[in-house]
């Protein structure tokens, strides 16, 4: 591809020419750029807040009570009940629930 080789010197003088014929234009001013709107921000859900507690569980993963975490002698004393008086041996888990706050 060829290209058309010009003269800076002749670009000048055809642009002298052009402001000659239409001397008085006068340049506009820009407008003033309208601030934009910021997007909101979406809010981030808050990280659920969890507690600790001791589960007694059956054999077949049932929770039958329910005890506070420092509660553990309770809870170990609970399952040791449970298995001597059933067949199947019950057995302690830690249980972490959610804090639901008002």
């Amino acid at each position: 591809m060829a290209r058309k080789v010009v003269d800076r010197k002749e670009l000048r003088k055809q642009a002298e020419a052009a402001e000659a014929v239409g001397g008085t234009e006068k340049k506009t001013k820009k407008k003033a750029a309208t601030p934009t709107k910021r997007k909101s921000r979406a809010k981030t859900a808050e990280v659920a807040r969890k507690k600790l507690f001791w589960g007694v569980f059956s054999p077949s993963l049932k929770r039958v009570a329910l005890y506070e975490y420092h509660e553990r002698a309770e809870a170990d004393q609970k399952a040791e009940e449970l298995s001597k008086s059933g067949k199947s041996p019950h057995f302690v888990q830690r249980v972490k629930e959610d804090i639901i706050e008002e």
